[in-house]
């Protein structure tokens, strides 16, 4: 069964062994903990936990939900849902950064998983449109967007800037 749950401490020892396998920058999905040490990943849960309550956040940063996506026992993907857009994000990363990893790719995780996340948060959205973005060389990840109802609102050299209707 696939299904979302929010980073907690009870299933640490899987969010960790995930987590630390995800590389720092891949397709534009940046992970703050590549390769992360065990005791050090206690903390970063703790601040990664209290950040979707708007507690510890950076300056600049809005409050964030990491979400791992997990199907039965196994965590096979991670979206991050930030909680509402500044101007940064508005131009940038958008309210959902997700990475789903190498083994299961192209067996249609990311589009269940966004399906499951864009209901999940559906409602809690400030704006009238979920706002994300994609790489222009990852025409996947576009794919899994426009599946679950994306249209490219615009782009740039880089990056196609796909919003999705709540």
């Amino acid at each position: 069964m696939l299904y979302l749950k929010q980073a907690n401490n009870e299933d640490i020892e899987k969010e960790w062994l995930f987590q630390r396998s995800i590389p720092a920058d891949e397709n534009g999905f940046i992970n703050d903990y590549p390769d992360i040490s065990r005791e050090d990943f206690n903390n970063a849960l703790d601040t990664i936990i209290a950040q979707s309550r708007g507690e510890k956040l950076p300056e600049g940063y809005v409050p964030q939900t990491v979400y791992y996506l997990w199907d039965d026992d196994t965590i096979v993907g991670t979206f991050h849902f930030r909680h509402y857009l500044c101007e940064s994000l508005i131009e940038g990363s958008g309210h959902i950064g997700y990475y789903i990893a190498p083994g299961y790719r192209g067996k249609n995780y990311g589009t269940k998983g966004l399906e499951l996340l864009i209901d999940e948060i559906r409602d809690s959205v400030r704006e009238e449109e979920i706002y994300l973005r994609v790489n222009r060389d990852n025409p996947a990840s576009l794919h899994v967007m426009l599946n679950n109802g994306g249209y490219i609102h615009h782009e740039d050299e880089h990056s196609y800037f796909v919003r999705i209707k709540k």
